[in-house]
């Protein structure tokens, strides 16, 4: 079936005006001031947006597709993500990861768990590995995966200046870092390495270190949670002042990270004081992962979970709360994140582009319907596609 949204005012994310957009085969066909009427013959099933945006679909590339924690014992591990956990929130492409337990937690389950939530209708890719090292993988070669398995775009998340990481040095980051940048290369995948920064105190040196002193680009790199806390926000701004991504987790928050962390929306407008280049920043939730807060001494003490509908929160918040201009909050979710991962067919309303589309409101920025691969997963508010077991 075609499908015509009519008379929206595109984002691409770059203002295009009002314009008519044709998809056809998932993919968008045409964007044209007016198009004209096509034969009757034809299946087609058309939608007036007059009055709404039109903006590319969001891409998260962080979350727990598979459910993450643990860090509390058993029973707090969290649960696998639900179709309409993702949809609701604008997102039509999840980049899945492992967490803390690469044990209960494994990376066949992980592709699996891709696999599922792409055969109910949305772009779903995955990092290899987890925290620790050495890597957990499906081949027992993270290089091997990246190449072999279609999925696998990257390493990730592998923390590192935090309590819970195997703490790799220097030259075994190195190693990683390689073998992902040679598996991507010979792929044609973006073969970058997701860091989980903690709150400890090496923050962004070793990855400046490899930068710096060997041949390996900063932009092999995509560290995330650098809004943890105030300092780490602030290493972030040297490390793109070198050319380097920074990724703001938006389930982190003062409420969520010990009071130390920071909005999202509001990191952005620092960042963009700082004088950081827009290019140079992501979002992305952490949506299902845990949100463990440990007293001084490292012990436990209770347990909060990531949300992908952030993503949605935050992008509103730095528009109406903190000043950013909304071409500007889009490309943290849409543009950037697909040129940082080499998701060339995403992130841009563009002829040839997969038709992941979403229509906002204008005054609220509320979502009004969520279009993945040509298909709409939710009209009007009304969800159309819910996930096997909702």
């Amino acid at each position: 079936m075609l499908k015509i949204i009519r008379n929206g005012e595109v984002y691409a994310p770059d203002y295009l005006g009002k314009k008519d957009i044709l998809v056809a085969g998932g993919l968008i066909s045409q964007i044209m001031d007016q198009i004209p009427p096509l034969p009757k013959s034809l299946e087609i099933e058309e939608t007036d947006a007059a009055g709404q945006y039109v903006v590319p679909g969001f891409i998260d590339n962080h979350v727990h597709i598979l459910g993450g924690g643990g860090e509390g014992g058993y029973h707090t591990r969290t649960p696998e993500i639900q179709l309409t956990d993702i949809t609701s929130a604008g997102v039509t492409t999840v980049i899945g990861c492992l967490g803390t337990d690469g044990t209960t937690r494994h990376m066949a389950g992980l592709l699996a768990k891709a696999r599922g939530l792409e055969e109910e209708g949305i772009s779903t890719y995955v990092y290899t590995g987890s925290y620790e090292y050495p890597l957990r993988t499906i081949t027992d070669n993270a290089r091997d995966d990246i190449i072999l398995i279609d999925k696998i775009i990257g390493i990730g998340e592998l923390a590192i200046s935090d309590h819970r990481s195997s703490h790799p040095s220097l030259k075994e980051l190195l190693h990683i870092t390689s073998e992902a940048r040679v598996g991507g290369l010979l792929s044609g995948k973006a073969g970058i390495v997701n860091v989980h920064l903690g709150d400890g105190k090496g923050m962004f040196h070793d990855l400046i270190e490899i930068a710096e002193t060997t041949e390996i680009p900063i932009t092999q790199f995509l560290p995330t949670h650098v809004n943890r806390n105030r300092r780490l926000l602030q290493e972030g701004i040297k490390f793109a002042t070198l050319g380097g991504w920074v990724d703001l987790t938006t389930s982190s928050d003062p409420q969520s990270m010990n009071g130390e962390g920071i909005k999202a929306s509001t990191g952005l407008r620092m960042l963009l004081d700082a004088g950081v280049s827009i290019d140079q920043v992501t979002f992305s939730s952490d949506g299902q992962g845990s949100l463990p807060i440990f007293d001084q001494d490292g012990q436990f003490l209770k347990l909060g979970i990531g949300q992908v509908n952030t993503v949605y929160r935050e992008l509103r918040d730095a528009v109406f709360n903190d000043g950013v201009q909304l071409i500007d909050a889009l490309k943290v979710l849409t543009v950037n994140p697909a040129r940082a991962l080499k998701l060339n067919h995403k992130g841009m309303i563009k002829v040839g582009n997969d038709a992941d589309l979403v229509l906002l409101n204008p005054d609220s920025l509320d979502i009004q319907s969520v279009i993945a691969k040509g298909q709409y997963m939710i009209l009007d508010k009304e969800i159309q596609l819910r996930g096997t077991f909702e």
